[in-house]
């Protein structure tokens, strides 16, 4: 299976747990089961992110790198460094 169907079959997922946890707050279920759930949300997220990243990086980033357009390359990093900044808060 490729990357991109991966990244896909990880957003699903998160969307259906999202839509699980909706319904368990409506219902007023248990904080905690409720938080584990969220946290398993967040974890198949960040596996996307992952998963997305590594995907650029391996091909519209390494195209640019490659290229002899050196403007090209520095928005290329640019973009790189605003998404881990923005990443990390």
């Amino acid at each position: 299976m490729d990357q991109k169907k991966k990244t896909l079959i990880n957003f699903k997922k998160a969307k259906s747990l999202t839509e699980k946890i909706i319904k368990m707050v409506e219902e007023g279920d248990y904080c905690i089961d409720i938080m584990q759930q969220n946290l398993a949300v967040i974890g198949i997220l960040r596996s996307a992110h992952q998963m997305l990243m590594e995907n650029h990086l391996n091909t519209c980033f390494r195209h640019a790198v490659e290229s002899k357009n050196e403007k090209n390359k520095k928005e290329m990093v640019e973009e790189i460094l605003r998404l881990a900044k923005f990443y990390n808060k």
